[in-house]
């Protein structure tokens, strides 16, 4: 793979180097389809908490329910196990995308790059473009700076309030929110969780913009270990832009020993890190193809073939054939298959219901008055299905066994947990030795599918035989 050039990485990676980056608007196909992106993440991130599902919020983290609802389906802390899986298959698509086309989540999908593309588009409305920007800013206060600043930083927080908000409504059912919030009546957390994510966005989007990428993003210095020499990168192509200069459109660059290169440095301007893409592959480039459109708008007007920066991979720019189909693609590729697959059949076909059993430990059995042996238990069940069920529990593995039970039926809601306690009483007889196993099943009445059945221990003397 090419190798950074140390003078450029030496720039960017000093911390006392404080200068301002100021993006230049650019137009073209990757422009285009960054846009469709933003819309489409920003309109998943403030829609869905708005949507309904069976009388509720489709997508609600209650914590202090312990319930996480996802449209039809209610997770709870006992499931922890699939989003633990779920983060694992991020995890492999993230390495897999970045084998195959570099770092295409940090360009068109982080959460960093989505935001801070709407706040330097509300700062390109109200301050102008690159030139207006760094016009104003030279600009000693007066009343119009102090106009044009207040109304930029106002619109910065409503949208960033507005996401802040949207945060928390994750986690209390938005309308509920939206009414207490105008009522001045949110309690103590909802309140700083708000605020803090709106400062959190107003600040990285607005003023650390490039400097999270670079500085506070681990993604940065590890993804290239992820690269090969067929992994899709954006690069500049420098025998044929070498050497660079200016010239008139129609004046041929042979007759003055130049390359395609008219050296008018917009590809530094639009890059939203600073970097100059022409002196090589650099960790600070997120991949967001901006000097590819702009630089091909460029090579439009001198008439020249476009291409100049471009996606390309490093067998390609040396003149070899690329494999798509290598090991780590199809290992990548395989696992992720295998989880997703893995993982969607798991979520299918999971029972709704979870059943945990309790035993009294503060002795280890009784003896009743007509000499039966007595052990007591707790069952917690969880109805984790949308809709109520109605429950009997069945205990088996001693021969006789008696179960005491407030109730032959239990009616749970949707959704609900239930502590059962439950005596079992057997016979010193038919205990053949002090601790033997049992099958504790419950079982819903109105759907014989959703069927558990849990192990448990019952304690008592050695066996009278």
């Amino acid at each position: 793979m090419a190798t950074p050039k140390n003078s450029k990485m030496d720039k960017s990676d000093s911390l006392a180097s404080d200068e301002r980056i100021y993006p230049r608007a650019v137009h073209g196909l990757f422009a285009m389809w960054r846009s469709i992106g933003v819309l489409i993440l920003l309109g998943i991130y403030y829609i869905i908490p708005w949507l309904e599902w069976s009388e509720r919020q489709a997508v609600l983290f209650d914590l202090p329910n312990r319930k996480f609802h996802i449209f039809g389906l209610t997770f709870w802390p006992q499931d922890f196990f699939y989003f633990a899986v779920l983060l694992i298959i991020a995890a492999f698509a993230l390495f897999f995308f970045t084998a195959i086309a570099g770092r295409l989540w940090c360009g068109y999908a982080c959460p960093q790059t989505v935001w801070t593309e709407v706040f330097m588009w509300i700062a390109r409305k109200v301050e102008g473009d690159r030139p207006k920007q760094i016009k104003l800013d030279k600009m000693p206060w007066n009343a119009y700076k102090i106009r044009i600043k207040t109304t930029k930083h106002l619109l910065w927080l409503l949208l960033a309030a507005y996401t802040g908000f949207t945060f928390v409504g994750y986690f209390t059912p938005i309308d509920q929110l939206a009414a207490r919030i105008m009522d001045l009546a949110l309690g103590p957390w909802e309140w700083f969780w708000i605020i803090f994510y709106s400062f959190a966005t107003w600040g990285n989007a607005g003023f650390m913009r490039e400097k999270v990428c670079i500085y506070m993003c681990p993604y940065a210095r590890f993804q290239s270990a992820m690269f090969d020499n067929d992994t899709l990168i954006i690069s500049y192509d420098e025998g044929r832009g070498e050497p660079r200069g200016s010239r008139k459109r129609n004046e041929d660059p042979s007759s003055k020993n130049l390359g395609s290169c008219i050296d008018c440095t917009l590809c530094v301007q639009v890059c939203p890190t600073g970097i100059d893409i022409r002196e090589g592959l650099q960790y600070q480039c997120i991949a967001c193809s901006a000097c590819i459109d702009v630089c091909d708008s460029v090579m439009d007007k001198m008439g020249y073939d476009r291409g100049l920066i471009k996606y390309t991979t490093e067998n390609t720019r040396q003149g070899k054939q690329i494999s798509l189909f290598r090991p780590r693609i199809l290992v990548y590729a395989a696992s992720l298959a295998i989880m997703i697959i893995g993982l969607g059949y798991a979520i299918a076909t999971r029972i709704p219901l979870e059943v945990d059993i309790t035993r009294d430990r503060t002795r280890l059995f009784n003896e009743t008055d007509t000499g039966l042996i007595e052990n007591t238990y707790s069952l917690q069940i969880i109805n984790k299905d949308g809709k109520q069920h109605n429950y009997q529990i069945t205990a088996s593995g001693i021969n006789n066994m008696k179960m005491i039970i407030k109730s032959d039926n239990i009616n749970i809601a949707a959704g609900e947990a239930v502590d059962i306690p439950l005596r079992l009483q057997v016979d010193a007889y038919d205990l053949k030795k002090r601790s033997t196993e049992i099958m504790l099943s419950v079982i819903s009445t109105d759907n014989t599918d959703i069927e558990i059945s849990e192990p448990a221990r019952f304690l008592g003397p050695a066996g009278r035989r």
